[in-house]
């Protein structure tokens, strides 16, 4: 990644439907995929540096809703590349399945990243943004001819919900004794959420392992946010973010 990653407050990422009732960051940077899906943030909030790790997931049983979506999309960005000259990555942070279902022009997106493409020297990275679709546009080399590498950001959750505590015990292991504060975010697509705060044994189960992780905290408690249809809950502290109708 470049020296000097974006950042993608000045994007209005922090409306994303990714981070949308998170707490408000005075900046963020994307650092990449520490480990297959997961997505790794630097965050700046009130002069602190936090690490931020976050993870988007959908069910097995709704997975042909994403396999749908990452077409097109996937579609797109190649033709795309049929109008650009070089090599590229394109990473894509945040979509919004539900809400584009029916309004989402596929076209102009690709057009948008072409036009984009045509402003990048070699290093150079964008974040491209159209309407719920936020992501990096990197240029790697100049050819005469187009390709560009499609990344996207989101894991079928094929476990019972009874392992859901699984994927955070995955994200602590990433960030094993932080130094900076520590964010971690499983954002759920499913129509049927996977995490139920009813759930008594998912209950006990996170409250074990961000026991456990609280041990090797120097200085900060971490946030543990899981966001669904259904709103936001940060389950260090017990509290309810936001409420969806």
């Amino acid at each position: 990644m470049p020296n000097q990653p974006i950042n993608l407050i000045d994007a209005h990422f922090q409306q994303s439907n990714l981070f949308k009732h998170l707490p408000v960051f005075d900046r963020i940077h994307y650092l990449g995929h520490p480990d297959g899906k997961i997505q790794l943030y630097q965050a700046i909030r009130e002069d602190q540096e936090c690490t931020l790790l976050a993870l988007t997931i959908i069910r097995r049983e709704e997975d042909f809703l994403w396999a749908a979506a990452e077409d097109l999309l996937g579609r797109c960005v190649q033709e795309a590349a049929a109008r650009v000259q070089g090599k590229f990555i394109f990473d894509l942070l945040a979509f919004d399945i539900h809400a584009e279902i029916n309004t989402f022009n596929y076209n102009e997106f690709g057009l948008l990243i072409a036009n984009h493409s045509r402003k990048l020297h070699p290093g150079e990275q964008r974040l491209v943004k159209y309407s719920s679709a936020y992501g990096i546009l990197q240029k790697l080399i100049v050819e005469p001819w187009g390709k560009i590498t499609f990344k996207t950001s989101v894991e079928v959750f094929k476990d019972t919900p009874s392992l859901f505590y699984l994927l955070l015990k995955r994200l602590f292991k990433l960030a094993s004794f932080p130094r900076n504060p520590l964010v971690l975010l499983v954002n759920d697509l499913s129509s049927d959420p996977i995490y139920n705060p009813n759930d008594q044994s998912q209950q006990e189960f996170f409250a074990k392992i961000i026991a456990e992780h609280s041990k090797d905290t120097i200085e900060f408690l971490s946030e543990v946010y899981v966001k669904n249809k259904n709103g936001v809950r940060e389950l260090t502290s017990g509290s309810v973010i936001s409420k969806f109708s």
